[in-house]
């Protein structure tokens, strides 16, 4: 009999304030606030601390120390006393150094989003935010019209760690916050749900009917090895990405209109928003990604061609090689063994039969690859792509968000 391997994860205990002591804390943050004593975050960092807040960075209580981004920095893991953790991207909180004279001698610091108390960092640790080091072990490159290298060059020079006490769980209120699941509920959920396999497809684009194929081929090759309920979590990242990619209400509203219309067969879906800001680090991000889905309640884990990548901003040649990202993640213990990494078969538009299949190098000539960049260029263009590439209804609502953003 299969075992519900998500079952046997460890349930992370949030840096959420309980809600009897969350008067005290508002009220101990405000008088914080009062006396000087916070600092005011960007998007992405309040983002960070959604992610930490819930759970996904696990065992992580906050925003690096020294130490933690070191070991991050340069061995992808931080340390539990004398066990490696898996965690391939540093989770920092950056201060300019003005603020950082402001508040190095306090003991707690308000942390303020938007003019609002957000959360409590306790036993604040400053230290060099040294950029170009940190570009150059994350990214791999240094340049500067790289989208997150950019962020961290207009970032402070200093860093500051510590532990969080969340005041409230973050929510947007965009219509979208019932799809943003906590580790902790993601779990419930499989378990309720009787999953006894539950497979990952991260995701930053729109889905096309090669996704689509892949996922069924997914579930179909794990119930031949004899699991009963596999379940597809369709985790759209749901923080910062670049100016060019599809935001997150178009690819939510694409994502619910092919669910709707049947394109996963008949397996059962659940879509969850994974809150991170992207980063375009390849092989270190994706270990970030799995880690945090591992977290999340995943037993299986998707990996396709050059996930996390970019083309380089000075070359536009491609950054990472494209299947580094999957050798990467069965070399790391704590993943390979936590989670079944799954192949990638690779789906091509298949002439012939007018729908998307897996590529057959016995018919070449038979496939044409629309990538993602063709795949926008033809949304943009407000052209259609072929019969049987995307569900109908998912491409029109590509083609109006590019259609209304033309017109703006």
């Amino acid at each position: 009999m299969r075992r519900f391997l998500a079952l046997v994860l460890p349930v992370w205990s949030s840096l959420l304030v309980p809600d009897a002591e969350r008067a005290a804390a508002e009220k101990h943050a405000s008088e914080l606030r009062g006396k000087g004593a916070s600092l005011e975050i960007t998007e992405v960092d309040q983002q960070w601390v959604h992610v930490l807040s819930e759970g996904w960075a696990a065992p992580l209580e906050g925003f690096m120390t020294e130490q933690q981004y070191l070991q991050s920095l340069h061995f992808e893991h931080i340390f539990e006393g004398e066990k490696p953790v898996s965690m391939a991207v540093p989770i920092v909180l950056p201060l300019s150094t003005e603020a950082k004279g402001k508040l190095e001698k306090e003991s707690e610091i308000t942390l303020v989003y938007n003019g609002v108390d957000l959360a409590i960092l306790s036993s604040p640790e400053f230290f060099e935010h040294n950029k170009e080091e940190r570009s150059g072990r994350t990214f791999g490159i240094t340049h500067e019209k790289h989208p997150h290298i950019e962020l961290i060059n207009n970032a402070g020079d200093w860093l500051v760690g510590g532990k969080l006490k969340v005041l409230r769980r973050i929510v947007y209120n965009d219509g979208m916050d019932q799809f943003r699941l906590t580790p902790s509920e993601l779990q419930a959920k499989f378990k309720e749900m009787g999953a006894d396999a539950v497979f990952v497809f991260q995701l930053r684009n729109p889905v096309h009917n090669g996704h689509a194929l892949l996922m069924q081929d997914t579930a179909r090759r794990l119930k031949e090895q004899g699991y009963k309920k596999p379940v597809l979590w369709l985790s759209p990242l749901g923080g910062w990405t670049k100016d060019d990619d599809v935001p997150l209400d178009t690819r939510m509203a694409q994502h619910h209109a092919i669910i709707k219309n049947g394109v996963f067969g008949d397996t059962e879906v659940v879509l969850a928003i994974f809150p991170s800001p992207m980063l375009y680090a390849g092989p270190r991000e994706v270990q970030w990604h799995a880690k945090a889905r591992l977290n999340g309640g995943a037993t299986h884990y998707i990996v396709g061609r050059d996930p996390a990548g970019m083309k380089h901003p000075g070359t536009n040649e491609d950054i990472y090689h494209m299947w580094h990202g999957q050798r990467m993640l069965e070399m790391v213990p704590e993943l390979a063994s936590g989670l079944k990494l799954l192949p990638f078969k690779f789906a091509s538009y298949d002439k012939t039969a007018s729908k998307m299949a897996f590529f057959d190098p016995a018919r070449k000539d038979d496939f044409v690859s629309i990538s993602g960049s063709k795949m926008r260029k033809m949304a943009r263009e407000g052209t259609d792509p072929p019969q049987g590439f995307m569900d109908p209804e998912g491409w029109s609502i590509l083609k109006k968000f590019y259609a209304a953003k033309q017109e703006l």
